[in-house]
């Protein structure tokens, strides 16, 4: 019986030994692989974007991300990944990773799907070729098959003749001047321009709600009016407050037939020709176009600029005077307009600005 005790007893601290070098190694080996995911590398890709494609495996990135030499050692990643995270997904995009960092903040990077953007901004008011020479300096987008950079104006303009994407709002469009919305876009290195594009076409749409097509609808308004309309308004309005007061003198006008004798579409007549110089000409308002509305009565043919919610609002809610005149104020210098009902006041603010603008001069 004693001997039975002593075996047992040699069994049961052998085992004790073996679950105590187990615990230490596990512990040690715990704090070793805390310790290297924690610890920064520094890498040399900090400043070129990663896509990681939809459907890659976690191996395949983690692979991809020591090739980069983002990662100095995938091995330590995807044992913690097995023993600490495994329920943990990476999301597709394009990324940038610091330098340094450490192999925890990639893998919270990329579960988080905090991918790199780049942002842009389109005022209210830019028209198609402001903001055709706008995408075509973007850095960091994918290039469409196509073309090859550097990409100029004019192959971005050739993106704007994609009607189809507006077909059923204006069909008599053939550009998308007017419906490329104003707003701050993000962008990664997987975008093209073609999709930013698209998402400008996308935000109108979202702004131009079913509530203005009704009131367009209540007015006898298409939407390639209103938006002709609204382009004039923002292109004129320096001051917010003002663009009901400018709808009202246009939309009394286009009722009474009379011409607009709105200077931006001089303006724009003369851009379609690539003859604009700067400022207005007697020879620009003498232009034979259908966009030149001291010659020609009733809206311009189409939008001239990219139109914010306010104009759109204000082309459909004009107020209510009995204004038909509008120049800039000689008395301020904030951009706001004097508005006049008659042509005699219009003819004296005409006059205290000429002399505000020669006095200006010298």
């Amino acid at each position: 019986m004693q001997r039975k005790k002593t075996g047992s007893s040699k069994i049961f601290k052998l085992v004790v030994a073996v679950l105590l070098i187990a615990i230490v190694v596990f512990v040690g080996g715990g704090l070793w692989l805390r310790g290297a995911m924690d610890s920064p590398h520094e890498h040399t890709a900090a400043q070129r974007a990663i896509t990681i494609e939809q459907g890659a495996s976690t191996s395949s990135i983690l692979a991809r991300l020591q090739r980069e030499g983002v990662l100095e050692n995938d091995f330590e990643v995807k044992l913690w990944l097995r023993f600490f995270e495994p329920a943990v997904s990476f999301k597709a995009g394009d990324y940038r990773f610091k330098s340094p960092i450490t192999p925890r903040q990639v893998i919270n990077q990329l579960a988080k799907g905090d991918v790199a953007t780049q942002q842009f901004t389109i005022p209210e008011g830019y028209n198609q070729y402001d903001i055709a020479r706008v995408l075509a300096g973007l850095s960091g987008l994918k290039q469409s098959p196509n073309s090859k950079p550097p990409v100029t104006q004019d192959e971005v303009m050739k993106l704007f003749k994609n009607v189809s994407l507006i077909a059923d709002l204006d069909p008599q469009a053939t550009t998308l001047e007017g419906y490329l919305f104003p707003d701050t876009y993000e962008y990664t290195a997987s975008t093209t321009r073609e999709l930013l594009v698209e998402t400008m076409v996308k935000r109108f749409r979202q702004v131009y709600t079913a509530e203005l097509q009704q009131r367009a609808a209540e007015l006898g308004m298409t939407t390639r009016q209103v938006v002709a309309l609204a382009s004039l308004i923002e292109k004129e309005a320096k001051v917010d407050a003002e663009r009901e007061l400018i709808s009202s003198v246009f939309h009394r006008r286009l009722k009474m037939g009379v011409p607009l004798a709105c200077d931006p579409t001089v303006i724009y007549a003369a851009l379609i020709e690539g003859r604009y110089r700067g400022k207005i000409y007697q020879s620009d308002l003498d232009r034979d176009s259908p966009y030149n509305t001291y010659k020609r009565a009733g809206l311009p043919p189409g939008p001239i600029a990219s139109v914010g919610r306010r104009s759109l609002q204000a082309a459909l809610n004009p107020a209510e005077t009995d204004y038909l005149f509008f120049v800039v104020d000689a008395s301020k210098n904030d951009g706001s307009h004097k508005f006049s009902a008659s042509s005699a006041d219009h003819e004296r603010a005409v006059k205290l600005l000429r002399q505000a603008e020669r006095n200006g001069s010298k």
